[in-house]
């Protein structure tokens, strides 16, 4: 027991006296936050004591509870603390404390109990938070650090602060990547599309005559292309949460106009939108325009467009609209906004105050009050409710105008309709007995609900009378069936024709605050333990608290220029000032992840206690600040990195390399990096000469084949949800970018889910995992997709490459890899090909169409043996991976 101790306790003391601490520890900076994450909630925070114990200050221990003192500084094996704590009776309903935690606080006791400093007699709002949380690295102001002085030739600053750090654990910059590894690396890190063959080979020649220029016209035409928007849309709808459906409940009822905010993202990023702006028109692009929102001109359609961002939460208020639900909304909002602009997890201070980073419980509540106006749970508009009509008067008049004339070739039709009735009525009452003629006649005409017994009975007796209808006339006359039917159907489509001319209405999904009188805005309390029943103290609008030493921290309540209250637009405004210490940092580091795979901070989502310390923290202020002073300009951040060395190198390993650095945190060489789920199946179209290049508009819709496998496809099922065996033609919008296929959060495509494309059950998602699992090998082995595009591959070979199968096999490899096979790929490929041909010939097969019309005749041998090995080439890590 005694040798555990002190092994525990060397455990402890060794990185202690590494960081210059000198072995001593401090109830601030080692114990409290233990504390803190594991003890307060029921001794000290919010008034709860349990046992009498408050264990937020070391006084409050020395004094302790209905035990007597907590601790004995000098004697640890007298302290009840530590007894508690190391038989797991404390923290009750809580794993034990880590062994480490445990040492920690034994030889924080042994050592005397010390703090840094004198203790404050009381703990008011104003103790919240020690020096030491105050002055954790992400919430200081973003410093502009000097370019280190290397010995290695550098021409990018970024190299510097990277060389900096290798050279001090005797590590270099690896070679550069060849030319065709070079344009595969920047083809897909700016548009998410590999390089056609044509452009590769291109590349190559230049960059032999002139390296930096080759390289440097690269960037800008890639930049330049309309898939960069694309390509970095995916990943900011990544981080807003972006779904085409409300999720919440089963129903996962359709978000018909969502994807105008996924387009305005797309379209954003194109025109290289200074990021601040793009943060504010999300924040409260509805503030930045006039009241009423009519008539919208096509500036103030964008910016309420924008505000998309704060309806991406799952919100099944449309289906179940109670607190609860409405809660979750306003909840998992905040969850997004703190995410993609903060980089923390401020939502896990919901309930209490923050276990590990300092913020409190308030400060959630305050940030809630900023969106509390926009959301009104006093009068909570359900997400129909809060569409905004793009319709304009004018085109209102106009339509309403189409209306009336519309409405005279209904009048017409239905006397022309009436006409044929009497007629048909008169023919089927003449087939009546005498005595009953008149009255079944009256009976017809009587509206139903007045009908007699009488009238009821003589129905009964004649029905083809009773079954009369406008619908059923077909059934009574073949002079019917060859003249009045379609003169009825061409009267109808004379009306459908008239109103088909009138204006279209659309809608925007946006987030826009009603106009309140001051007395009517919704107030916001702060939940004690976040239930909703149970309000507690009123709280006023503002930023983190912990912030107040360095900038202002409120936000007013009601904006004196505007007929809202102004909340989102002054905290927009501040966030995006330059000087707030998160917003540059995160928006930084999520670009600098997408190239290297890796954050410089590689929690995205969590610059806190619990995220993980940046590798490089001097370069992300730098980049940060550099950021900011070009205009918050993303493609100008993107040319900078793609510029550096770093980012130029070889992935190829070393064992020297991989036994300093194992997970290359110090870039000594370039990450592989996995397609997304949209990249890979973007590729599988670009190869195969299928890829339709249209840009936004809306969703490619989803559905469920006959196995019960999610396919993109137009729903043909009846009520019961049956199939109907129909198909309906896509025309070609099944071959879009998977950006543009509907993202249902209970329905996604099988190969998204199987690379892990996020579904968005959660809020939103920071950082994609990448997994290795069975499932991907066999859905690139087996899915109908797959085999399709491999087939579209082979059916492109042999259009380019004719006849020939050494040329077959050289214009594949070109098109899937940017590169000619070796002799060897060759002579294995052709093989391949010939054994396959030879079985299609003994067994025949159709062409594979997931989302069209089976094929009714065999296919061309030929052709499946050169798919064949077009999958294999679809399926192998050089297509999947880019090095």
């Amino acid at each position: 027991m005694h040798s555990l101790a002190v092994s525990l306790s060397f455990l402890v003391l060794a990185p202690l006296a590494a960081s210059g601490a000198s072995g001593t520890i401090t109830f601030e900076k080692h114990i409290r936050p233990i504390l803190k994450a594991q003890c307060f909630h029921c001794h000290g925070e919010e008034g709860e004591v349990k046992g009498g114990l408050d264990v937020r200050l070391t006084r409050f221990l020395l004094k302790g509870g209905d035990e007597g003192p907590a601790i004995v500084p000098g004697k640890a094996a007298e302290s009840h603390l530590l007894k508690m704590v190391q038989s797991g009776e404390m923290p009750k309903g809580k794993s034990k404390l880590k062994a480490t935690e445990i040492a920690l606080i034994e030889q924080w006791i042994a050592q005397g109990a010390k703090t840094i400093r004198p203790e404050p007699e009381t703990l008011g709002p104003e103790h919240a938070f020690t020096d030491e949380e105050r002055a954790w690295w992400s919430i200081q102001p973003i410093q502009r650090p000097k370019v280190p002085a290397v010995k290695v030739a550098i021409t990018n600053p970024i190299d510097a602060f990277i060389a900096d750090k290798q050279a001090a654990n005797q590590l270099s910059f690896s070679p550069e990547a060849d030319p065709v590894t070079l344009i595969r690396r920047l083809s897909f890190d700016l548009t998410g599309l590999p390089p056609t063959p044509e452009e590769a080979q291109a590349f190559v020649a230049a960059y032999v005559k002139a390296p930096q220029q080759a390289y440097d016209e690269a960037i800008t035409r890639l930049l330049a292309s309309p898939a960069y928007g694309e390509r970095w849309g995916r990943h900011w709808l990544d981080i807003a949460g972006y779904a085409d459906s409300d999720g919440y409940t089963d129903k996962d009822l359709e978000r018909k106009w969502a994807y105008k905010y996924r387009d305005y993202v797309i379209n954003s990023l194109n025109k290289d939108k200074p990021f601040d702006q793009f943060v504010r028109e999300q924040i409260a692009g509805d503030e930045m325009v006039p009241q009423p929102h009519k008539n919208l001109s096509a500036e103030a359609i964008e910016k309420i467009t924008a505000t998309g961002f704060l309806r991406m939460a799952a919100d099944g208020t449309g289906a179940m609209n109670d607190k609860v639900a409405q809660n979750s909304t306003i909840a998992d909002t905040i969850k997004i906004v703190s995410t993609a602009f903060y980089g923390m997890t401020i939502g896990c201070a919901q309930c209490h105050d923050h276990r590990y980073d300092p913020i409190s419980q308030a400060d959630y509540y305050r940030l809630r009050a900023v969106f509390e106006p926009g959301f009104n749970t006093t009068k909570w508009r359900v997400p129909n409710g809060r569409l905004v009509s793009l319709l304009t008067d004018e085109e209102r008049a106009a339509g309403d105008k189409i209306e009336v004339e519309a409405k005279k070739l209904d009048a017409a039709r239905a006397a022309k309709t009436e006409e044929f009735i009497t007629e048909v009525l008169e023919k089927e009452v003449a087939k009546a007995e005498e005595k009953d003629r008149e009255s079944l006649r009256t009976a017809y005409r009587t509206e139903v609900k007045k009908r007699t017994p009488e009238h009821l009975a003589l129905l009964k007796k004649y029905p083809r009378v009773a079954k009369l209808s406008s619908g059923s006339l077909y059934l009574y006359d073949t002079t019917y069936k060859t003249k009045h039917a379609d003169t009825l159907k061409k009267m109808a489509e004379e009306a459908a024709a008239v109103r088909a001319t009138k204006p279209k209405e659309e809608f925007l999904q946006a987030f826009d605050e009603l106009p309140l009188k001051p007395e009517l805005v919704p107030a916001t309390f702060v939940f004690h333990r976040g239930d909703i029943e149970q309000p507690k103290d009123k709280v006023k609008p503002g930023d983190l608290t912990v912030l107040a030493g360095q900038r202002e921290i409120e936000v007013p309540e009601k904006a004196s220029n505007l007929p809202t209250t102004g909340r989102r637009l002054a905290f927009a405004n501040s966030l995006t000032d330059g000087k707030h210490p998160l917003l540059a940092r995160v928006i930084v580091n999520q670009v600098w992840k997408r190239h290297f795979g890796k954050g410089i901070v590689n929690t995205p989502d969590d610059f806190g206690q619990l995220g993980e310390r940046p590798s490089h923290p001097e370069l992300l202020d730098w980049l940060a600040s550099e950021f900011m002073r070009q205009g918050w300009s993303l493609k100008k951040l993107h040319h900078l990195i793609l510029s550096s060395t770093t980012y130029r190198q070889s992935s190829l390993r070393d064992a020297e390399r991989e036994r300093i650095d194992p997970d290359n945190r110090l870039l000594s060489r370039m990450n592989v990096l996995r397609l997304e789920a949209e990249t890979l199946r973007d590729s599988f179209l670009a190869v195969s000469g299928k890829l339709n290049p249209k840009l936004g508009g809306q969703p490619v819709p989803v559905t469920f084949n006959e196995e019960g496998q999610i396919v993109i496809g137009i729903d043909t099922r009846d009520a019961a949800g049956r199939q109907t065996g129909k198909f309906v033609t896509l025309e070609g919008e099944e071959y879009r970018r998977s950006i543009y296929v509907q993202a249902r959060r209970s329905t996604p495509l099988e190969m998204f889910a199987t690379f892990d494309a996020p579904a968005m059950t959660d809020p939103n998602c920071a950082s994609r995992p990448v997994t290795t699992v069975s499932p991907q090998s066999l859905l690139l082995m087996n899915n109908g997709y797959m085999r399709e595009h491999a087939q579209d591959l082979a059916l492109r070979v042999q259009r380019e490459a004719g006849p020939d199968l050494e040329k077959q096999v050289q214009r594949a490899w070109e098109l899937s890899f940017s590169r000619s096979p070796s002799m060897s790929d060759q002579l294995e490929a052709m093989a391949l090909v010939k054994a396959q041909t030879e079985h299609y010939k003994s067994h025949p097969a159709k062409l594979e169409h997931v989302a069209a019309a089976p094929e009714k005749k065999d296919a061309d041998p030929a052709l499946l043996g050169l798919a064949a090995l077009c999958h294999a080439l679809l399926s192998s890590n050089a297509f999947l991976y880019v090095d």
